[in-house]
């Protein structure tokens, strides 16, 4: 049957020709197929508003209620997946134990009627289509891609497979803002094209992903097209040969491939379907307030939500509430002023205002402060602008984005609880103070608001910015409800950037308003030196040297404001000047304990020298050989559905140097050379920062792909042995020692970046422990109990162990081994004191040979000794003993003398005077008469007097009686002072004779 068949054309010959073919829809099921004959030329098409109908091989008008492009096709109706594409699952690598992880059958892109939508998961799915064209053409879509832990690609393969040359931009998708659809074109060469769009999660964890949405593809190039398409429902063609479709007009609907619309009362502008209209309630309207009229008056009003679908007048039904009372006008924001005709205007150029008062100018010495401070909301400012987009929808209307009320500026009501609400700023660039602008400033300015959100379901407030209009990264977002707080966020180059706030009740498809008092409130926005801003008020500025002038100067880089001189002064050594501070020399703050500020004093820093002193020692630390980057690839871990993937940490530890983390996933149309700078728009460069690695096996990508770059440090802090600085503290036992020898050294850093987990910023350590084991590079480590560097994912804790982070080698850290003595010499050794636990500084002193001083000498020189003491004892004892007998000689010779009774006559003198040879006493003694002078120089000095009246009774000397003893003792212990011994002889001598005479 004709059914149960179609016609295609063949390849055209060499010769520009083909033939018509029947196919079967399933192959084998009918036979008797018409013969094929030849078709059309190669050359031929049809215009659009026309198709090729096959059976007589002729262009034929559409009929009413389809179109045709005629060289080109269209897709704008998912209710299902469209002929010709196709939806392709890659299934996941496998786990850590070699199981399957993650199956993907059920991963697909999913039809949702206006829009076709991805996979929410990690596994990597493809939408394809084929198709041939004839000439060169186009491909164009729109899409949505707002969350970047998708990635979305588009690429093309001819029909051997191979993928068409693409740059990055073609290839890789830009993020979105949240709600906006954006159209993608990309060119197509003659042939065969497969058009491929690709997505699959980064990382999801427990956070629920924004899907890519797809809607509306169109493909120029084709000859012709068999078919028309018919209109999507809420449009019609109402004549044929239409080469589009136009939407039904309000209250009115259609059906699809309509070629009119059918009346409504309660539909809205391309309304598929007549739905039955509700009684109205607080849901369907809102309140605002008015501008000020001329008696600086304002009042509350309520508006019906539009386009309004539900009915007044029925049975419980909710009436339109009356406005309140007039009330007075809240007053300007600061900048602003009252001209007495109820509007807000901005001071002149030069002058400022608190929005109480009239404009004014600065005082001499002073110049204004430029920017934005909104905290009144009785008008929606100039540079900002409120919209409302739906997710199937291109947007809402404008008024149900974000309304003002007086204190507070809140979402809307929107048509769907899923809408994105959109309020956003415009800020053209940043212009620092005068006496700023010279410096090398990494503040450039600040925005900083105050907001709360009250839900009851997953609402999330985020917070976007989009710097030189080129992509929209998320800032920071907030889910469900939070309580009021403030947050800031730095702007670190001058560029233009806009700031958006968007607000999604729910992340659900949703065509309903359910959740219609869930809110987000913002009270105040504030943005620092806005170029085109107003001024609030003044700021000190230095003044020129010139005598009398009130003209403010810039200072040089590192020069804060004296406000007693109005005079440029450069802060202290090693302080840094914080740019946001208040003009006095207390903006100038000191580094931290080893670092020291940069010549501009814009920052500290470690300059890879530590000391250390315990005790009498001291230790001397060079981390320079640790190199000027460090870099930790921690894991792999795995996801809960399998993803494999690694944190990679980039720390700087010292020097000039800063570690880069950048984002492949939407910036890889940046040049390597730009990502290694951290020029790209999501790129980070700061003191550690961190990245998500994601590697290329398994995922059907063909480059490891690195995301969630964030800064985790970009102050440092100081370097210290002790375990806490400035209110970070570091755990030892994090890392147990081994070694007590040699300190750890701990490096403190912090962020000052806000987060809504961390409330004071993220703060990070690195411990560097001295390991000889290790290379002078070393190896960077997390603790064991958090796999992540981080137990509550604000407090980071690193170890680098290397053998370049041991002190400094001294004289201390060697010593000596001396040789064994050979051939006369021995060698001196020099070695290390084991374990090493030094590098760098003094070397090992070389071997060195002397001449040996061993054994042999001290032998001799005992032996020596030895002998000389010998002879010389014996020497004394020979002296001694002749000596002994020359006085026992003596003695008795004395005693033989001394029995006579005085006939011989008294010799004139037998004592030894002084001076007297002691050697010729000693010979006239021995020749003439022996003596008791060895008796008495042997008893002498024991028995003293007692013992000289017992030698004189011994010689018959008892006569001398009384004095007389007394003059002998005395006498004889002068003349033992003076006369030596010997002088005793002729003192016994005299005394005797004389004794003796008086006697008789």
């Amino acid at each position: 049957m004709e059914g149960d068949y179609y016609y295609e054309y063949t390849e055209c010959d060499s010769r520009g020709s083909r033939w018509r073919v029947a196919i079967p829809h399933e192959p084998g099921a009918c036979t008797g197929l018409p013969e094929p004959v030849r078709g059309t030329e190669c050359t031929f098409s049809c215009k659009a508003g026309e198709f090729l109908e096959m059976s007589a091989q002729e262009c034929t008008q559409c009929a009413a209620g389809s179109y045709s492009l005629g060289s080109g096709i269209r897709f704008d109706q998912w209710d299902a997946m469209p002929a010709g594409f196709s939806s392709l699952a890659t299934s996941q690598e496998n786990g850590p134990h070699g199981e399957d992880r993650l199956t993907c059958n059920s991963s697909s892109w999913v039809p949702q009627g206006n829009y076709l939508e991805s996979n929410r998961d990690e596994c990597t799915v493809s939408l394809i289509y084929a198709v041939h064209l004839k000439k060169q053409g186009s491909v164009s879509f729109e899409y949505q891609y707002p969350d970047n832990n998708l990635l979305f690609e588009f690429f093309i393969q001819n029909d051997q497979c191979q993928e068409m040359d693409q740059s990055a931009d073609t290839k890789w998708l830009k993020l979105t803002n949240h709600g906006e659809w954006a159209t993608h074109t990309v060119n197509l060469k003659s042939g065969t094209n497969i058009l491929y769009w690709r997505t699959g999660g980064v990382l999801m964890g427990s956070k629920v992903v924004k899907p890519v949405l797809l809607k509306n593809v169109q493909i120029e190039g084709v000859a012709y097209t068999s078919e028309c398409f018919p209109c999507k429902s809420g449009s019609f063609s109402r004549v044929p040969g239409s080469s589009t479709c136009e939407p039904c007009p309000r209250d009115t609907y259609s059906n699809h491939g309509a070629s009119s619309c059918t009346p409504c009362n309660s539909s809205t502008e391309g309304s598929g379907a007549c739905k039955k209209r509700p009684p109205c309630s607080k849901k369907d309207y809102f309140q605002i307030h008015t501008a000020c009229d001329h008696e600086g008056k304002t009042q509350v009003i309520y508006k019906w939500i539009e386009p309004k679908i539900c009915l007044e007048g029925v049975t419980g039904a909710e009436m339109l509430p009356p406005g309140g009372e007039r009330e007075p006008c809240p007053p300007c924001n600061p900048g602003f002023y009252n001209n007495d005709t109820a509007i807000c205007s901005p001071c002149p150029p030069g002058t400022y205002s608190d929005g109480m008062k009239p404009c004014q100018q600065c005082p001499a010495g002073t110049e204004p402060t430029l920017g934005y401070e909104y905290k009144w909301w009785n008008i929606l400012p100039s540079n900002m602008k409120t919209s409302c987009f739906n997710v199937g929808n291109s947007k809402c209307d404008s008024m149900n984005g974000w309304e003002v009320a007086g204190d507070y500026i809140q979402s809307g009501a929107g048509s769907s609880d899923n809408d994105y609400l959109i309020l956003n700023i415009h800020v053209p660039g940043f212009k620092l103070p005068t006496s700023v602008s010279s410096h090398s400033a990494t503040e450039f300015g600040r925005i900083t608001f105050e907001f709360e959100t009250s839900c009851v379901a997953d609402c999330e407030l985020y917070f976007m910015m989009d710097v030189n209009r080129k992509s929209t990264t998320v800032v920071e977002s907030w889910e469900r409800t939070k309580t009021r707080q403030t947050y800031t966020h730095v702007m670190t180059k001058n560029a233009s950037v806009s700031y958006t706030w968007a607000f999604q009740r729910t992340n659900q498809p949703s065509d309903m308003r359910q959740y219609v008092n869930d809110v987000a409130r913002i009270y105040s926005i504030s943005v620092t030196n806005a170029v085109d801003g107003v001024s609030s008020g003044c700021r000190v500025c230095a003044l020129s040297t010139q005598p009398s002038s009130s003209t403010c100067v810039p200072c040089p880089p590192g020069h804060y404001i004296d406000t007693l001189t109005s005079q440029c002064s450069e802060c202290p050594r090693n302080t840094y000047l914080v740019s946001h501070a208040a003009p006095s020399a207390d903006a100038c703050k000191p580094c931290g304990p080893a670092s020291r500020s940069d010549k501009d004093h814009s920052l500290c820093y470690s300059d890879c020298h530590f000391t250390h002193t315990d005790g009498n020692a001291t230790l001397t630390f060079d981390f320079s050989l640790l190199g000027s980057v460090g870099t930790l690839m921690n894991g792999p871990s795995f996801t809960s559905k399998g993803t494999k993937y690694f944190h990679q940490f980039n720390i700087s530890l010292c020097g000039g140097q800063l570690a880069v983390c950048t984002d492949n996933v939407t910036d890889l149309s940046i040049a390597d050379s730009q990502r290694e700078k951290g020029e790209g728009p999501s790129a980070v460069k700061t003191f550690i920062c961190q990245s998500t690695i994601i590697p290329a096996s398994g995922r059907g990508f063909r480059t490891a792909l690195s995301s969630q770059s964030i800064n985790l440090a970009d102050t440092f802090l100081g370097a210290t042995v002790n375990d806490t600085l400035d209110g970070i503290r570091v755990t030892p036992e994090m890392y147990p020692k081994t070694s007590k020898k040699v300190p750890d050294i701990n490096f403190f850093y912090r962020s000052l970046e806000v987060t809504s987990s961390c409330q004071s910023g993220r703060s990070a350590v690195v411990t560097l422990r001295c390991n000889p084991e290790k290379s002078t590079k070393g190896e960077l480590s997390v603790p064991s109990q958090c796999p992540a560097g981080t137990c509550d994912g604000c407090t980071f804790n690193f170890l680098w162990e290397s053998s370049g982070a041991c002190p400094t080698c001294t004289e201390r850290d060697y010593h000596q081994i001396e040789g064994v003595c050979k051939g006369g010499h021995q060698d001196l050794l020099y070695v290390w004191t084991e374990p090493k636990l030094c590098m760098g500084g003094v070397a090992l002193p070389e071997k060195k040979t002397l001449p040996c001083e061993g054994m042999e000498f001290w032998v001799r020189l005992g032996a020596g000794v030895g002998a000389f003491t010998a002879v010389l004892l014996v020497s004394l004892t020979c002296y001694f003993w002749k000596k002994n007998k020359r006085l026992e000689y003596k003695y008795s010779r004395l005693v033989m003398s001394a029995n006579k009774e005085c006939e011989m006559p008294v010799a004139d003198s037998c004592a030894v005077m002084e001076g007297e040879n002691e050697g010729d006493m000693e010979d006239e003694v021995v020749y003439t008469k022996p003596s008791l002078l060895g008796k008495l120089k042997a008893i002498a000095s024991k028995v003293g007097v007692y013992s000289i009246n017992v030698l004189l009774k011994e010689e018959n000397l008892s006569v001398l009686k009384g004095s007389k003893i007394n003059v002998f003792a005395s006498g004889f212990r002068e003349m033992e002072r003076t006369t030596k011994m010997c002088s005793l002889t002729h003192l016994i001598r005299k005394h005797s004779c004389g004794a003796r005479t008086a006697v008789k």
